[in-house]
């Protein structure tokens, strides 16, 4: 062999493997860029889903539902009261692993949130006759929500985490 042929076949076999590394480069990197946006994709599925049951949580625990879910005739104000209290707990202690997926303002919001109403409702009840109704302290409080805008702070809070929530959308 001469050395132009030496040359002409050392210069192809350079490009096919300089092909080759490029090929296999820019898959993997396609591969890479594919995985990341799976992920992420999971990420924010994970995320929206713990606002949405955030945003259910708030509903849940909004007084005026409280009171139309838990309402039963016939017990004093008391064991309404205890009745109410649970159900908020119950509610946010089931749900307090979102806390994780969500931002720290938004989880504040809502602890922020089941405070108030429980601070409420508490407050409330002490001010009641010793032999009140729980249809009594219902009323007091939802007296108490129609005059003060504390008490829609749980629409607040739901708009909070909507905003969020459509941030992660984007």
């Amino acid at each position: 062999m001469d050395t132009n042929s030496i040359i002409f076949t050392i210069a192809i076999t350079a490009l096919v493997t300089a092909a080759i590394v490029y090929i296999i480069t820019t898959r993997v990197k396609v591969v890479n860029d594919d995985t990341f946006t799976k992920n992420m994709s999971a990420t924010n599925t994970i995320q929206l889903q713990a606002y949405e049951r955030l945003i259910i949580l708030v509903d849940r625990i909004a007084l005026p539902n409280v009171i139309t879910r838990i309402n039963q005739p016939g017990l004093p104000a008391r064991e309404m009261q205890l009745l109410l209290t649970q159900s908020i707990r119950s509610e946010f202690e089931y749900n307090i692993t979102q806390q994780i997926y969500v931002s720290a303002e938004a989880w504040n919001a809502v602890c922020n949130l089941k405070e108030q109403n429980l601070l409420i409702i508490n407050q409330l009840a002490n001010v009641l006759p010793p032999h009140a109704s729980g249809l009594d302290l219902n009323k007091l409080l939802l007296e108490f929500l129609m005059n003060d805008k504390k008490g829609s702070l749980h629409e607040v809070v739901s708009e909070v985490l909507s905003y969020e929530a459509k941030k992660i959308m984007e």
